[in-house]
C-alpha cells in the first residue's frame, strides 16, 4: 500500500520541479510578482499623497530647495563614482563569461539590470526624501501625528521601491530562465 503513495509522491514532485514548470512554482511567481507591482503601487502612491501636502512657507521652500540641490549634486557625484565601478565590473563578467566561458552568459546582464533597479530606487529614494523635508517641517506645525504621517509615508516611498523593483527585477529573471531559457 506504500509503493503506490509513493509512486504518488514522485509524480508529484517530478510534475512540480520539471522545467516546464508546476503549478506550485506558478503561483510562487504570480505571489511574488503582485508582491512587486503591489510595493510599486503602494510607493507611487504615498509619493503622490507627500506632494500633495503642505510645503510650508517662502522660507521653508527657499531651504527646501537648497537642500534639494545639495542632494541632486550629491547623487550625481555618487552616481558617477558608481557607474565607473559598475562599467568595470561589467566588463569583468563579460569577459569571465563569453571569453573563459566560465559562468553563465547571462550573469553580466543580470548584474546589468540589478544595478540599474538598484540606481532608479536610489534615485526615487532621495527625490522623496528631498522633497518630504519641509512637507515634513511643515506637518509638524499642526501636528506630531501629522508630521510623523508624511515622514513614514515619505521614507516608505524607498523601502517599497527598493523592494518592488528587486522584486520585479527577481521575477522577470526567474521567469525567463525557468520557463524560457533552454
Amino acid at each position: 500500500m506504500s509503493a503506490p503513495v509513493l509512486a504518488q509522491d514522485e509524480a508529484t514532485h517530478e510534475a512540480a520541479t520539471s522545467s516546464g514548470g508546476g503549478v506550485s512554482v506558478l503561483i510562487g511567481w504570480l505571489v511574488a510578482l503582485a508582491g512587486s507591482i503591489t510595493a510599486l503601487i503602494f510607493a507611487f502612491r504615498f509619493y503622490g499623497w507627500m506632494k500633495a501636502q503642505d510645503e510650508g512657507d517662502a522660507r521653508m521652500v527657499e531651504i527646501a530647495g537648497h537642500v534639494r540641490a545639495g542632494a541632486n549634486a550629491y547623487l550625481w557625484r555618487q552616481y558617477r563614482v558608481v557607474l565607473l565601478f559598475f562599467i568595470v565590473t561589467s566588463l569583468l563578467l563579460t569577459i569571465v563569461a563569453f571569453g573563459f566561458g566560465a559562468q553563465s552568459k547571462l550573469v553580466p546582464f543580470a548584474f546589468l539590470t540589478g544595478g540599474f533597479f538598484s540606481a532608479l530606487a536610489g534615485w526615487f529614494g532621495m527625490k522623496t526624501a528631498t522633497w518630504a523635508s519641509s512637507r515634513t517641517a511643515q506637518a509638524c506645525k499642526q501636528s506630531l501625528n501629522a508630521g510623523l504621517q508624511v515622514a513614514f509615508r515619505s521614507g516608505a516611498v524607498m523601502g517599497l521601491t527598493v523592494v518592488g523593483l528587486g522584486l520585479l527585477d527577481i521575477c522577470l529573471w526567474f521567469a525567463a530562465l525557468y520557463w524560457f531559457a533552454p
